[in-house]
């Protein structure tokens, strides 16, 4: 009995081996989705025999034997192969189709249908080493595709013909309906003649997931509509169930790749040139149940990389909302966030394969996005608005149709509306209190132009001061490696500003060593810098986004000047963490000789206390000049 190819493929990527395997073998866990046991196929004392879930076949380094999970059924249960397929199906609930008449023809017409799809290919590949695929070679050459990437992704060129295409095929002896019906060329209405598809257009070869050329995407040149254009619904192709790179992708999740969604072809080939193998793209359309499907067989939490503007957020809305019904026990999303006006391509082109590996660590998670559907752009200011918010978080969450997912769902959004409705108050610090200063003294100045160690409000309380000295290194990531040690012997009194120091040297590994705080103009540029957007959502991600965003603003309130250099920046940030330590003893040192003045009301015990005072006034003082 003949099964079809794609019903096999389905039938093994719904089956666990290790789980088909572990009835017959004890198994143990050596790494990852590979396992070891005794073989049942001889023998032996210590194991040699491997199941790798992820490649999906077994191997024993004794004996040799080799072989799939429907091989293994066949040779431990005696089975022949139908009985075995069969019998893995029934186990997934997978229907197993019947070799009719009619199926035998639509499997031997899709065989003909993809070597008409192979031979256009080919044909588009020789286009664009000739004269008339200059524009398309430039085209690529110009986005730093070399010629080794160009071959091994098979990309061609359509000329700007009526029937390039299929005066080719016809010569291979191509019948004309079948070209229409592989998506090569349109047949008008009026039954005049076919015409190609494809013209003017760089051409990017679709595989299915065995690798075999089914469809095609074309990108047009120079002005026209629209930009992309892919092959139509054919027997061989259906848009949301293939994904671009979904065969390399199959390869690369065997080496432990990450697989990375991204929107186009470009940015897949960019990625796969970056070293990210696992990099697919939807075909032209948003994420598809399919796809999703597809993709949760390569990875339990692939990353979704889209485009850092409103279409690339929008996108990324419309995936959460696609996926959130379909999410079961361990399958699930994470979101990369790019900087504004970047792409995967752009990003790697500019600063290389490490500027992703960054974003990567700071994948947002799928229930991250969910809450971001619901409350970005709402006030809750009030309880009837907290409620209404409480109300649809709740509608959106009921749709997880897994009860086990669902039921973590609404404890997590429950726990951020819980949080939402705690107001921040400022931390209790025991011993804080206002400074003495007698009629005529001056206000302490805040920080200004040419000094950035000023204090930082009206009055010795250092609290403004931790906030502005971490707000600095936010604003200015680069000077995380430089000041990393200072930062660690801060004095600071807030137990949540505390926080947000741990969180800052947490991020130290995605900053990289070398770069010039003041390379930037403004501070302003230098808050949309690649490295300051990553310490953002690095601090987003732990739940310290707001304290941070507050230190920025107060950082930006105090630090008005832009020295020359890094010498500059770090003089003024050492001078301002010098005057918080002053800070932090001297009030201290005063309480003590306040409390000693009370219990004697003596002439020494007078003098120091005046003599404390004094030192404190004059630090101020010096502080403000320097």
């Amino acid at each position: 009995m003949a099964f079809p190819p794609g019903f096999l493929d389905e039938l093994r990527a719904r089956l666990s081996l290790s789980d088909i395997v572990g009835r017959k073998v004890s198994l143990k866990r050596r790494s990852g989705a590979e396992y070891a046991g005794l073989c049942p196929f001889h023998n032996e004392k210590s194991p040699s025999f491997t199941v790798n879930d992820k490649k999906g076949f077994y191997h024993c380094f004794g004996c040799g034997e080799h072989g799939d999970a429907v091989g293994f059924v066949m040779k431990t249960e005696g089975l022949s192969f139908p009985e075995s397929v069969e019998k893995l199906a029934r186990e997934v609930n997978l229907p197993v189709p019947r070799a009719t008449p009619a199926e035998r023809e639509r499997v031997e017409r899709a065989s003909t249908l993809q070597q008409v799809v192979e031979l256009a290919a080919q044909w588009y590949q020789k286009q664009l080493r000739l004269p008339v695929g200059r524009q398309g070679l430039d085209y690529l050459r110009g986005r730093g595709l070399s010629d080794a990437v160009i071959d091994e992704f098979r990309l061609g060129f359509a000329p700007d013909s009526r029937d390039g295409v299929i005066a080719a095929l016809k010569r291979e002896n191509v019948p004309i309906d079948k070209i229409v019906e592989a998506g090569l060329a349109i047949q008008p209405e009026d039954r005049r003649e076919p015409y190609d598809r494809f013209r003017g257009r760089v051409m990017f070869v679709i595989n299915d997931r065995r690798g075999r050329a089914i469809a095609f995407g074309g990108r047009v040149m120079g002005a026209g509509e629209p930009k992309y254009l892919n092959s139509p619904e054919t027997p061989l192709f259906h848009k949301g169930a293939n994904l671009y790179c979904l065969d390399l992708a199959r390869q690369a999740v065997t080496k432990d790749q990450p697989v990375i969604v991204a929107e186009g072809y470009m940015d897949v080939i960019a990625l796969h040139g970056a070293g990210f193998k696992g990099a697919v793209a939807p075909l032209g359309t948003a994420l598809t149940e399919g796809q999703l499907a597809e993709l949760w067989k390569l990875a339990d939490e692939p990353y979704l990389c889209f485009d850092g503007d409103n279409a690339g957020r929008r996108a990324a809305a419309r995936a959460a909302e696609r996926a959130l019904p379909l999410l079961r026990p361990g399958k699930s999303l994470r979101f990369l966030t790019l900087p504004a006006g970047e792409d995967p391509d752009s990003l790697v082109r500019k600063k290389g394969p490490e500027a992703l590996r960054r974003v990567l660590d700071l994948a947002r998670p799928l229930s991250d996005l969910v809450w971001d559907l619901e409350t970005e752009g709402k006030s809750t200011d009030t309880p009837e608005r907290r409620a209404s918010l409480q109300r649809s978080v709740e509608q959106r969450v009921a749709g997880i149709a897994d009860p086990i997912v669902r039921d973590y769902y609404r404890a997590d959004m429950r726990e951020r509306l819980n949080r939402m409705r705690r107001p921040e108050r400022p931390a209790w610090q025991p011993g804080a209190r206002k400074p003495f200063r007698r009629p005529g003294d001056p206000e302490p100045a805040p920080f200004a132009a040419g000094s950035a160690a000023r204090l930082a409000g009206s009055d010795l309380d250092g609290s403004r001061q931790e906030r502005v000295l971490l707000g600095a290194l936010i604003e200015r990531p680069a000077l995380l490696h430089i000041l990393a040690e200072d930062v660690a012997s801060l004095p600071l009194a807030n137990p949540e500003l505390d926080r947000l120091r741990s969180g800052l040297l947490d991020a130290l590994s995605l900053v990289p060593q070398g770069v010039d705080p003041a390379a930037d103009e403004a501070m302003g540029d230098s808050a949309s810098s690649l490295e300051a957007q990553l310490i953002e959502q690095h601090l987003e991600r732990i739940g310290l986004g707001r304290l941070a965003a507050t230190a920025r603003a107060k950082a930006r309130e105090a630090f008005r000047d832009n020295p020359a250099g890094t010498e500059g920046w770090v003089g003024q940030w050492r001078r301002a963490a010098r005057h918080l330590t002053q800070l932090q003893a001297d009030p201290e040192e005063l309480k003590r000789a306040e409390e000693a003045l009370a219990e004697d009301m003596s002439e020494e015990n007078l003098q120091r206390l005046q003599a404390i005072l004094d030192r404190m006034r004059r630090e101020s003082i010096e502080s403000n000049a320097g």
